[in-house]
């Protein structure tokens, strides 16, 4: 792989512009290689004269060499190209070269690559100055975090002993510099002959600067985050009504707690430190690569002289990083995870997923067998003659929306896997917008995976299934291939819920607690994946409807003779409605307390866009259920509000469009899909399919059964849905690299009394 490749590739996706431009500076390398082309002189030295020339040097046939084998020129300036140097100015260093060839022809050209590669030095110097100075006052943070966690640790345990520490001198050793290393855990307190607790060293040759300060001191100075103490974030404000005067519970459960937290942050903040390092790494390779073809055209020797200065300048000679990584693998190896380096460097540096070729090869199997199964449907539904069966009718009535639910999970998951195609293949980072812990995200060939091998099983339910008259002898339908999708979907259910490290596990568990909070909303503070997985649900109100069919044709209804009552039955009508309204008033919930928290007025607007949703999705299933034209003329009016206002907002505050003064108009400043078209036809196709209601309402005389057009118009709004996940998450990516915002915030268990705004 040529290294310009390698080098995008290992770009921090949302420090793109922070990097080197490194395609930039080859291009005015192109463009000096034609100009030296061009006036290349007859008797300018070729590749094999130089070699002459510098042959004939060393073996002393060189007339221009003394008899001492020195050479003439050997500190001439004429042999150095360029003058590198520091200017001050503004309290900050820049460097600017000074090209000494300008009397030659095409000096210009080389001149504007020193002015530009100049500025990428600057750029990237200053750039990797402010993360450096970021991450130092992160590291004093963490330290003073580790001094509470201390502190509270061995309170905690001193009141497991049952020693009464309220009027008690004891004194305990906190470490000045936590992210040292040096402190010892609770287990290393003694207590010494005069009351004190000492934290003893393991080797007694290493000096600790320490204070001296009871635990109470330590902890009088921080409050615990509420977080903690509450089942739910929300207990803060609905609950609390004065954190200031809210007491430690110095309990082991707080401490668990607090350890894994703080132990998060530290894995959190190594991250940042290896990216930061790799940032410097391959930058100044990238500057002597640039160079090295910088030498190569022109044959100068120009490169060791801008080297120097890269490697003398703050990214190429700065150690701060190197030397907070080794502080806080040893803190975190000897606090979080028993003094075992193994076990500690394990997760401090998770390893990349590696892709197997068992997940390749199980998708295509199901792919394959998926295909072979529609197939052999078609054919047994043409060779039985099934649709012009009496039996057709109560099929379609009973079973059709029972398999419906697996269509609706299948399209949505290959939707799912198509967006992740594509924002690999346009470096969208969704594994950080997301939040996945590192190397647990799944990739499209294990979506592609789970969701062929779903429509297998469904596929072989449906063909075992396709009975349109009843069995003669007994006077029903057989139970046992009645009940398939239902033992089908309590299979998924187990496989869901399945505690066991199969399957995904952490995909699976990262799914369930989303969903739980998305439940549970507004208790809990909103993050991206949690509106982000409601408003998947908002799009898959017919699959929970075919949920609760579930429950009533195999709870209440005859599943034997393929009858029941749901649709005349009031509780059923009841549940019809809200089972449709949830998900949009989950999502309602959740702006009602980003509205709090963030006191952005948009996410009013946000809300209001999902009540009037939920108005017009109740009066168009209340006009479903009774044709009337009162209920006709309100599911109109309130379903062409919420569709307008929905497109506007999925054009406009969610994909970023239709902004007029754009470079690329009615588009955004920065695309990643180079085909402008796609937006365009992304915007209508999103206007189309936002429309599909019309057909409730319009009474179209379709040749479709009623089933069949609620299952089409539901597989539109998925598919719409799909789209729609694209472009809001380049959006987000987008907003992320305007940031250069590339690691995810992990709250802190402490807070000092000075900062409680710092509390979520």
């Amino acid at each position: 792989m040529k290294f310009g490749k390698e080098f995008a590739s290992q770009m921090v996706p949302e420090w793109q512009a922070a990097y080197v431009d490194y395609s930039s500076l080859k291009k005015f390398l192109k463009e000096i290689h034609g100009v030296k082309q061009k006036y290349r002189q007859p008797d300018t030295p070729t590749r094999l004269q130089r070699a002459l020339t510098l042959y004939r040097s060393f073996s002393g046939l060189d007339p221009r060499r003394n008899k001492g084998g020195s050479s003439f020129d050997d500190h001439d300036v004429e042999n150095q190209a360029i003058l590198v140097n520091s200017v001050r100015g503004n309290g900050s260093g820049k460097y600017e070269t000074t090209f000494l060839m300008v009397a030659e022809e095409g000096a210009e050209y080389e001149q504007e690559f020193f002015k530009k590669l100049d500025n990428e030095l600057n750029k990237v110097d200053k750039f990797y100055r402010s993360k450096v100075k970021e991450v130092m006052a992160e590291a004093e943070t963490l330290t003073n975090q580790m001094h509470a966690l201390i502190a509270f640790r061995i309170k905690v345990d001193k009141l497991q002993e049952n020693f009464d520490v309220s009027g008690s001198n004891d004194k305990i050793m906190v470490p000045m510099n936590a992210l040292q290393g040096t402190t010892e855990s609770d287990n290393d307190a003694k207590q010494s002959s005069n009351g004190c607790l000492e934290i003893q060293e393991e080797n007694p040759k290493k000096v600790v600067s320490s204070i001296r300060l009871a635990p109470q001191e330590v902890l009088n100075h921080v409050k615990l985050n509420q977080a903690i103490q509450a089942p739910f974030s929300a207990a803060k404000v609905y609950c609390a009504s004065n954190t200031n005067k809210t007491q430690m519970n110095f309990s082991k459960d707080n401490l668990k707690k607090i350890q894994n937290q703080l132990k998060q942050a530290f894995i959190e903040f190594y991250y940042k430190l290896r990216l930061l390092k790799n940032y410097s790494f391959l930058n100044v390779l990238a500057f002597s690569k640039i160079m090295k073809k910088y030498d190569k055209i022109t044959s100068r020797r120009a490169s060791k002289y801008y080297m120097r200065t890269v490697d003398d300048s703050y990214i190429g000679n700065s150690d701060e990083v190197t030397k907070l990584m080794e502080r806080v693998e040893a803190t975190f190896i000897k606090h979080f995870s028993n003094s075992n380096r193994s076990k500690g460097m394990n997760q401090l540096r998770p390893k990349s997923k590696k892709e197997r070729h068992s997940t390749s090869f199980g998708t295509g199997f199901f792919a394959g067998c998926t295909a072979a199964l529609i197939l052999a449907l078609v054919l047994i539904i043409h060779a039985r003659n099934i649709l012009d069966k009496e039996g057709r009718v109560q099929y379609m009535e009973s079973m059709f929306p029972v398999y419906s639910l697996f269509g609706f999970m299948v399209l949505h998951m290959h939707m799912h896997a198509g967006n992740i195609y594509f924002w690999r293949r346009y470096r969208v980072n969704y594994s950080f917008i997301f939040g996945f812990k590192q190397g647990t995200e799944l990739g499209f060939r294990e979506v592609l995976f789970l969701s062929f091998g779903l429509a297998t099983l469904a596929l072989i339910s449906v063909v075992s299934n396709l009975d349109m008259e009843m069995d003669p002898k007994t006077g029903d339908y057989k139970a046992l291939t009645e009940l398939l999708p239902l033992s089908l979907l309590l299979l998924v259910i187990i496989v869901l819920l399945c505690p066991f490290n199969i399957l995904y596990r952490s995909s699976r568990f990262f799914l369930l607690r989303t969903s739980f909070r998305c439940i549970c909303a507004p208790l809990y503070k909103v993050k991206f994946q949690d509106f982000y997985l409601a408003d998947q649900f908002t799009s898959e109100v017919q699959a929970f409807r075919s949920v609760e069919y579930y429950i009533c044709h195999y709870g209440w209804g005859d599943f034997k003779l393929r009858q029941n009552t749901c649709k005349s039955n009031d509780i059923f009508n009841t549940f019809y409605f809200i089972v449709a309204v949830v998900p949009y008033w989950s999502r309602l919930l959740q702006c009602v307390r980003r509205f709090h928290d963030e006191k952005d007025p948009m996410q009013g607007y946000n809300g209001l866009k999902y009540f009037l949703t939920i108005v017009a999705l109740c009066t168009r299933t209340a006009y479903g259920l009774d044709r009337g034209t009162s209920w006709k003329a309100v599911a109109w009016t309130f379903s062409a509000m919420a569709a307008l206002y929905g497109t506007y907002w999925d054009l406009v505050v969610d994909w970023g469009l239709l902004q007029r003064r754009s470079k690329n108009r009615w588009l955004r400043d920065k695309l990643l899909i180079p085909y402008k078209s796609v937006y365009f036809g992304a915007m209508v196709l999103n206007v189309l399919l936002r429309f599909a209601w019309l057909q409730t309402v319009l009474d179209l005389s379709l040749s479709l059964h009623r089933e069949t057009l609620i299952a089409i118009v539901a597989s539109l709004e998925i598919i719409r849905r799909g789209i729609w996940n694209f472009f809001r998450l380049e959006n987000e990516h987008l907003n992320n690299v305007g940031k250069f915002r590339a690691f995810k915030s992990v709250p802190l268990p402490f807070y000092n009394d000075e900062d409680e705004d710092r509390i979520d």
